[in-house]
């Protein structure tokens, strides 16, 4: 593919998709969250939090619940929670909605 199979390509597809759509985030500020979030890893699942103990837990590399990823989900990429290009563009529409832009978000969101 055009994008390398790691955290760095997963970002730089996500904006391209992104700027289709007109979501914004930055590289910087989108990899900021994931490193906090998930330390790089899209198969990340936080079993213990107040989601998970509703019985839906966070998964992938911004740490998303299916119920956010459903509405935020953008056509285009697939329609799979735990895909890492999938679960950051969903994130980033989420926070572009209720933040204004990932790069507004320095905390869990």
């Amino acid at each position: 593919g055009k994008y390398a199979d790691n955290l760095d390509g997963w970002i730089r597809e996500a904006r391209a998709v992104m700027a289709k759509h007109d979501i914004p985030g930055s590289y910087d500020g989108i990899k900021r969250n994931i490193i906090r979030e998930s330390a790089g890893d899209p198969d990340a699942v936080n079993d213990w939090d107040i989601n998970a103990q509703k019985g839906i837990p966070s998964k992938g590399l911004l740490q998303v619940i299916q119920p956010t990823f459903d509405q935020y989900h953008v056509k285009g990429t697939p329609d799979d929670l735990t895909d890492p290009v999938a679960n950051i563009v969903a994130a980033c529409n989420y926070a572009a909605d209720r933040y204004g832009s990932m790069d507004n978000v320095d905390s869990a969101y």
